[in-house]
């Protein structure tokens, strides 16, 4: 739509509002409404969110340890510039229309700490070279019958799954909340969130859903708002929906995986895909595979971000704890999908359905094109069978502090990101550490009260 469209149909709807957005570092949707004459106001110009978007963690409490802002900036206003290209109207709430936006300057330079700016950032490397990256994400989540007044009254234990039972690819969980899983399909289409495919996953009340690929920032986009939305759709039947990597240690956790693939300048013809080759792979393709596996221990924090995250990547649990890849294997890191002109891409299976999108399609991507940049060859063998077991080529860091070290630590992420965001990030995810290492957790009562 023009300009002129979108003023034109915010004018005209009867809410006399819009609904505006922007991510944090967690990927969690901050957003307020506005009214529309003042939309009308800042279309070409800037919307002010307070800069604590970038200075508190996903519970509202302030960083103490980063330099962006805090107490020792004020909390000034920080200018978010609204991208148009992201117009949708949100079916479940009468339409009413909707913008994603970019934190930028007073000279419009992007902020370092946005991570929307991240992607795009990365994404003006690739285009740089030539390549047009195509990603989708697809996640898992658990649904209970329970309201967040229910939740917190029972302290998140006890909770009533939407359905019992571990039963994936269910016709007959399906159609126990068909009126949920209905609109689920439906509205997030209405919402320009095409999905491929919506099934029930092994375990009670757990959902997977595959959101169609798109140019990378447009995907990223649909990701981000899929997990808020469905959220949101949810809150109507009386569910809630969690996007945990790990609900409960004797269920399997949630995946983010992220399908990419690069394509020519014109989006004609698929760069990972060589007829010649006997697996199909093209030496592009094998090179960003190269990348990934040499950058995956620099960037794991961007794709595993919680310490909830690390409690998934364990041995036997569908979830990935080697440096490994193989061709359609499902125990490894990365698992390369060569086969037709069109499909043939790479799935990174570390990624959970925890992870800001923005930062998890970045982080692909960049490790990836760091592999072509350095013309890193594939040497290292596609592993057959049983990945768990192939620790030839190193393991992935076990819990989010050692990840953050080593991320904090090296020269490739900063190559990859920038040191400004790499230090900020770091910072959040060692503040993150610290609050879960002053915690006293129902472990720690069960196995210590009585005995010590």
């Amino acid at each position: 739509m023009t300009v002129q469209e979108i003023l034109a149909y915010v004018k005209q709807h009867p809410s006399g509002k819009v609904k505006v957005a922007v991510a944090d570092i967690d990927g969690i949707l901050r957003g307020k409404y506005i009214a529309a004459e003042k939309f009308a106001s800042i279309i070409e110009g800037r919307l002010s969110f307070c800069d604590v978007t970038f200075g508190w963690d996903m519970g509202d409490v302030a960083y103490d340890n980063v330099k962006f802002t805090g107490w020792h900036t004020g909390y000034p206003d920080a200018l978010v510039k609204l991208d148009l290209g992201t117009f949708r109207k949100i079916p479940w709430e009468n339409d009413v229309p909707f913008f994603l936006g970019d934190f930028v300057n007073e000279k419009n330079v992007p902020a370092y700490t946005c991570p929307r700016q991240l992607l795009r950032k990365v994404l003006n490397e690739a285009t740089q070279n030539g390549f047009t990256p195509y990603f989708s994400q697809e996640f898992e989540w658990f649904n209970f019958a329970e309201t967040p007044q229910s939740a917190h009254e029972k302290g998140f234990h006890q909770l009533t799954p939407l359905t019992p039972g571990m039963f994936g690819y269910s016709i007959l969980r399906g159609s126990l909340r068909n009126d949920y899983m209905s609109d689920l399909f439906d509205l997030l289409s209405r919402f320009d969130i095409p999905i491929e495919g919506l099934h029930t996953e092994t375990g009670p009340g757990v959902y997977e859903a595959a959101i169609r690929y798109a140019p990378v920032l447009q995907a990223a986009d649909q990701a981000v708002l899929f997990k808020t939305a469905v959220k949101e759709i949810a809150y109507k039947y009386g569910i809630m929906a969690t996007f945990m990597a790990k609900f409960n240690e004797n269920l399997p956790g949630c995946s983010g995986h992220v399908h990419q693939s690069l394509w020519d300048k014109g989006a004609n013809r698929n760069l990972f895909y060589e007829e010649k080759d006997p697996d199909k792979m093209s030496e592009l393709m094998k090179s960003y595979i190269a990348g990934q596996l040499y950058c995956l221990p620099h960037i794991l924090p961007m794709i595993a971000p919680t310490v909830n995250s690390y409690k998934r990547l364990v041995e036997g649990a569908w979830a990935p704890t080697t440096l490994t890849w193989g061709i359609d294997n499902r125990t490894v890191a990365l698992r390369a999908l060569p086969g037709s002109t069109k499909a043939t891409r790479l799935e990174t299976r570390v990624v959970g359905s925890d992870t800001n999108p923005y930062l998890a399609l970045s982080a692909c991507l960049a490790a990836g094109l760091y592999g072509i940049k350095h013309h890193m060859k594939l040497d290292q063998p596609a592993t057959k069978g049983n990945g768990y077991q192939d620790i030839s080529n190193g393991i992935l860091p076990a819990n989010l502090h050692y990840a953050t070290q080593l991320m904090k630590q090296s020269v490739v992420a900063k190559e990859l990101f920038g040191e400004q965001f790499t230090e900020h990030f770091t910072l959040t995810r060692e503040w993150e550490w610290k609050q879960y290492a002053k915690a006293v957790t129902d472990w720690e009562l069960k196995r210590y009260f009585e005995i010590i």
